[in-house]
């Protein structure tokens, strides 16, 4: 059995809640007014934690040196919906001013460091220009992933028409901010075999949940399992930053579980869940009760059915140690990748300039088609031909080679025969869902979990997140639709420890991805399963172009290549419910013209630049 924390031994409970202030009164307060103690249920057992009294501290900046003071800017100086990056001296904040007030926050991104300033300020919040994580301006609370952290807030006070910003030194310096949390002091007197929650899996959708049950106050006994070896990290970096290691690429360090009590076993495999008893059961035969439960497996890659697919050298990318092994074994030597998918094709990317050649196989006739459309997948075809990949499309595997027990050759059914040492293999996944079969757990014909909007299972006290549910988007009328993109997943986990302390949260938020390959970015907002037409303003043979995808006469998604931050833009209004038509992109593409959707110049793209690139 494999775990980042020993098993602990049976004495005595000892629990310590920390609140943000602002969340102490509604959590201390009962219906009639009165202080009351939190009230968990573990196991059908009533369990009472009284908060310990913390006094508001008159000054947040406990120590005077660390605090920094100074002038910015002269109140005229921006106008109502205006950001300006500001230098304090040791270290920049983001000065923001909406409805004539003032608010400065952190300046960067806390996911990859992207300039907020280049974002997207919209209704109290600003959106990251590269990702579409969304921040609360007033409080610097993430409100919309991707990424973990806050922003750090900073103080803000007028004096004789000037703007002054007091600020931590190191909160400048780090720009970047995790959300308070409760923590158990011991997590002792628990029966071993038991858990309040229990969840299954430990990506992003589970990490999420986690921490924001413990930023809501909940202060029981939390267990995520894994079958990876390690704590949860970054797995798109698997494709875009393939020879980052584990630790590189964590997204938490080991000290942060420990601190807040989010036990974690790795290489740990769950084979069945009893629904009824509420027990998970592991393929070692352990078994764990909960109270409540979250599905977050994720999906596994699908393999080929050819000849030679368990040989030496084939790979899909699942892990560091696969991504890392692919990398080294690719060095100067022949590749072969089989799926054009953001996968397979970001692969490519990163092999290019290491690997002697680099030879894609794919069944369409155009990368990505399906997904941005054959305008576009055809000039990001013609980048990659740029950079010396081979592609051969409408064809197969039908046969993999070896040569004294090692990949030598692939054989295609058209009859082409490629030289390759390595084979990685990114044609689909199908959700990890197969140990729930015989669960009750509403599992659909492909093999998705069925949630609803608050990420809720047919079976109480169930929940699911991440690559393997669909739910009900309401970007697209409630459709029910997988989106298995790292943003959502986040988003995912979120709600679904919101509605675990049944506080009626359903989710909203607009998919956002994004796909970096030879130093460019496609960045995506949007569903865009079924559009029929693609209206597209730029150059696509110098990839600085946007792409609104369109179901009869409106806009589902949108796309763009150095076109910053159009995407965010369209998220933002996506997310505040306004619908973009067809014609109005028409006109802009047409005649040069554009149409004002609410506070946002959606279509005012002119001088937009793209700027630094993200990792």
């Amino acid at each position: 059995m494999g775990g980042c924390f020993s098993k602990p031994k049976p004495v005595e409970v000892k629990i310590e809640v920390v609140i943000p202030e602002k969340e102490r009164s509604k959590e201390e307060m009962s219906p009639n007014g009165k202080a009351s103690p939190l009230i968990y249920k573990v196991n059908g057992t009533a369990r009472h934690y009284h908060l310990e009294e913390h006094p508001i501290a008159s000054n947040p900046y406990h120590n005077p040196k660390d605090v920094v003071e100074a002038s910015v800017c002269h109140v005229k100086d921006l106008e109502n919906g205006q950001m300006r990056e500001v230098d304090l001296g040791c270290g920049k904040a983001l000065l923001i001013k909406e409805s004539g007030e003032f608010h400065a926050v952190g300046h960067k991104c806390p996911h990859y460091g992207a300039p907020l300033v280049k974002g997207v300020l919209s209704k109290g919040r600003v959106r990251c220009p590269w990702h579409g994580a969304c921040f609360n301006i007033s409080t610097g609370d993430i409100e919309d992933f991707p990424g973990l952290d806050s922003l750090p807030r900073f103080q803000v006070k007028i004096e004789k028409e000037k703007v002054y910003i007091r600020a931590s030194k190191q909160a400048l310096q780090t720009q970047r901010r995790t959300k308070m949390m409760a923590k158990c002091i011991s997590l002792s007197n628990y029966n071993l075999s038991s858990t309040n929650v229990l969840i299954i899996g430990a990506g992003a959708a589970g990490l999420v949940c986690a921490e924001t049950l413990r930023q809501e106050g909940f202060s029981d006994r939390i267990v995520m399992c894994t079958m990876d070896r390690h704590l949860p990290y970054d797995r798109p970096k698997l494709s875009k930053s393939m020879d980052s290691h584990p630790e590189q690429i964590a997204l938490r360090p080991k000290e942060f579980f420990c601190t807040y009590d989010i036990e974690v076993l790795t290489e740990m495999q769950v084979a069945a869940v009893d629904v009824k008893s509420k027990i998970a059961v592991f393929k070692d035969g352990f078994k764990m009760e909960y109270n409540k439960l979250l599905i977050a497996t994720g999906n596994t890659p699908k393999t080929l059915s050819c000849k030679g697919k368990e040989m030496e050298n084939v790979f899909n990318i699942r892990t560091p140690e696969d991504a890392n092994r692919v990398v080294k074994l690719a060095t100067s030597k022949n590749v072969v990748i089989v799926g054009a998918s953001f996968l397979g094709m970001e692969v490519a990317a990163y092999l290019a300039e290491r690997a002697h050649s680099v030879s894609l196989v794919e069944l369409e006739h155009v990368p990505f088609k399906k997904f941005f459309g054959e305008r576009v997948g055809r000039a990001v075809m013609k980048m990659f031909e740029n950079n010396r990949v081979k592609f051969y499309m409408q064809t197969e595997v039908s046969e993999l080679r070896e040569q004294e027990g090692k990949l030598k050759e692939v054989v295609l059914k058209s009859g082409k025969v490629l030289r390759a040492d390595v084979c990685v293999v990114g044609v689909g996944a199908v959700p990890a869902t197969g140990f729930l079969k015989q669960s009750g757990i509403n599992i659909d014909s492909k093999g998705f979990i069925v949630v609803n909007k608050m990420m809720q299972t047919n079976i109480p006290g169930v929940f699911a997140a991440g690559d393997a549910v669909t739910f009900p988007l309401a970007l697209r009328n409630n459709k029910k639709v997988n989106v298995p993109h790292w943003q959502m997943a986040h988003m995912h986990g979120r709600i679904a420890a919101l509605n675990m302390l049944a506080h009626g949260t359903e989710i909203s938020t607009v998919p956002y991805l994004w796909t970096a390959m030879f130093g460019k970015s496609i960045r995506y907002a949007g569903h865009g399963e079924g559009f029929d037409d693609v209206v597209i303003q730029g150059d696509l043979d110098e990839l600085k172009f946007v792409a609104f995808y369109t179901k009869s006469d409106e806009v589902v998604a949108v796309a763009s290549m150095n076109y910053d931050p159009i995407v965010s833009k369209v998220a933002e209004v996506l997310a505040a419910g306004r619908t973009i038509r067809k014609r109005d992109v028409e006109l802009f593409v047409r005649h040069g013209k554009y149409v004002q959707f609410g506070v946002l110049s959606v279509l005012d793209m002119r001088g937009w630049q793209e700027g630094q690139l993200p990792p």
